[in-house]
């Protein structure tokens, strides 16, 4: 194999890579005595087939599969000959000349192509330990477990049938069918819908309407889906919906004692308020974590500053951008309604996307240099997480993780950021503050700057 340098512009490279016929013939005639065992060809023996006639047959899939591995192999051993990592894969270009690739692939020419890449810069690390953070904390008020125990009573109340006109807060048990212009349409029709008035579930305007109604009425409500309805064939739509009310129910009253948390698997009211207590703390100390992490952050990216590989800021820009549209055309609202510009907004995202492959450079070398692991059984709690999110595709999911290392880096990346930010954090000069619940939970950020995970390096 030879290798030489045909470009290097600041972190750009590229690569010229030859490895000669006779390397590439010799490597066939290895490929083809290991198959010469175990191919079978009428009217030769077992392991008895001539090398020219394996040639003939198998030597141009045999010599592409060797090409394919080799560019793979030589790739690898030129950045690790140079001490270098790229920052994304290499693009590899082989010639495109149909009667050249014949050529190489009978053995008759050099193998030639080029590998154009990016490396990781080099930069220092700066001097991070002591950094000053402030971790703001606030106490658990009564009213917040009192809260979520009412939010439990209200998801598992009991309703008794009342023979009376529906008002707020009563169980419709209804029929319904929707039509848009005449015609019904998918996901429009139920035997057996509940809905609570007020509790907003349903169609902005169609819960009001059932203001009123009694057991055996029928009416037809006529509401208009939201602009933003993720059914896009509905959004905006005038529908009307046929509605025959089976059952007016009233709310039962909700007793907090040990019976009602027994209903719920606890064993006592105790337990259950316990329980909840550890929920709104969970809460409490991820605000307090992502602002911890945030300030850490910018303090990270303001004492570091180096070029930044272009293929992965375009990469993160792409991303977030695609992103940033999705909800624009969700929401239906354009830039200038954000008080802003398209361009002016690529502008920021660009700069948020600098920001995060900025970062994430800087705490893969900081947790590789602290030899910072993430363990298999982190990963696979991780995996289990993702398999959760996915009911009765649980092995679908699990086979797409086994069959795509990427997919797994990208499970590992943000548990091998997580615990990079642990290990600087103990290292750094961090204070606590007392703050008012509504100081703490607090979004004073909505843009993402706190992300800074890749899956290139970790």
């Amino acid at each position: 194999m030879q290798v030489s340098e045909t470009l290097s512009d600041g972190l750009k490279r590229e690569l010229k890579v030859v490895v000669p016929a006779s390397e590439l013939d010799g490597r066939l005639d290895t490929r083809l005595q290991e198959m010469k065992s175990r191919v079978k060809i009428n009217g030769f023996r077992p392991g008895k087939v001539p090398q020219a006639h394996l040639k003939k047959v198998y030597g141009k899939s045999a010599m592409a599969e060797i090409v394919e591995s080799l560019v793979a192999d030589t790739t690898r051993q030129a950045l690790s000959d140079r001490g270098e990592k790229a920052a994304a894969r290499p693009k590899i270009d082989i010639t495109e000349d149909e009667a050249e690739a014949n050529r190489i692939l009978a053995g008759e020419a050099d193998l030639v192509f080029t590998m154009a890449y990016e490396i990781i810069p080099d930069f220092e690390i700066a001097d991070f330990k002591g950094v000053k953070i402030e971790r703001e904390v606030a106490e658990i008020p009564e009213q917040d477990i009192q809260e979520r125990l009412n939010e439990i009573g209200e998801s598992s109340r009991s309703f008794v049938a009342a023979d009376r006109a529906a008002k707020d807060g009563d169980r419709i048990t209804m029929s319904y069918l929707g039509k848009v212009d005449g015609e019904a349409f998918e996901g429009g029709a139920d035997e057996n819908a509940t809905l609570v008035i007020g509790s907003n579930r349903f169609i902005p305007g169609f819960e009001e309407q059932l203001a009123g109604v009694k057991a055996g009425d029928e009416k037809t409500i006529e509401v208009t889906f939201p602009e933003d309805y993720p059914a896009e064939h509905l959004a905006g739509k005038l529908a009307a919906f046929d509605v025959a009310v089976k059952e007016v129910a009233e709310p039962g009253e909700i007793v907090f004692d040990d019976a009602f948390a027994e209903r719920l698997g606890l064993e006592s009211i105790e337990k259950l308020r316990e329980t909840v207590s550890k929920q709104v703390e969970t809460q409490y100390e991820f605000a307090s974590r992502q602002k911890v992490k945030r300030q850490l952050l910018d303090a990270l990216d303001e004492m570091h500053d180096f070029p930044l590989p272009e293929s992965l800021v375009e990469q993160e820009f792409e991303n977030v951008w695609r992103q940033v549209m999705h909800d624009v055309e969700q929401h239906g609202k354009s830039f200038e309604d954000q008080g802003t510009t398209e361009e002016e907004a690529r502008k920021e995202y660009r700069e948020i996307s600098e920001r995060r492959v900025r970062l994430g450079l800087v705490l893969s070398r900081i947790g590789e240099d602290a030899e910072v692991e993430v363990t298999e059984d982190e990963l696979q709690r991780a995996l289990y997480e993702q398999v959760r999110g996915y009911p009765g595709q649980e092995q679908q999911v699990m086979d797409y993780y086994r069959n795509n290392p990427e997919a797994i880096q990208a499970l590992r990346a943000p548990i091998f950021e997580e615990k990079t930010v642990d290990y600087i954090l103990e290292l750094s000069d961090v204070t606590e503050k007392k703050v008012s619940k509504e100081e703490l939970l607090a979004d004073d950020e909505e843009d993402g700057h706190d992300h800074a995970h890749h899956d290139h390096d970790h």
